[in-house]
């Protein structure tokens, strides 16, 4: 099972946020998901970022995939394989 961390959206229309969650990576964006890591909301200045980095790390040791975005929130959070 390829696993990848990716943003799951939520709210409503106009005003997204996204819920940082670890997938299987044939599930669509919003479909099931493994497990929640965190959150990302784009609306608010700045820009609020919660993720559980203990959990983001294992995840990437067990070989889950960042999508670009993802990768992007965890440099900003200082997340790396």
């Amino acid at each position: 099972m390829a696993t990848k961390i990716r943003l799951k959206r939520m709210g409503s229309k106009k005003k997204p946020f996204y819920r940082v969650v670890v997938a299987d990576s044939r599930a669509p964006r919003d479909g099931r998901f493994i497990e929640e890591i965190g959150f990302y909301n784009p609306n608010v200045e700045p820009a609020a970022v919660e993720i559980n980095a203990e959990r983001a790390e294992k995840w990437l040791q067990e070989g889950a995939k960042p999508s670009d975005t993802v990768k992007s929130l965890f440099k900003g959070k200082g997340i790396s394989k």
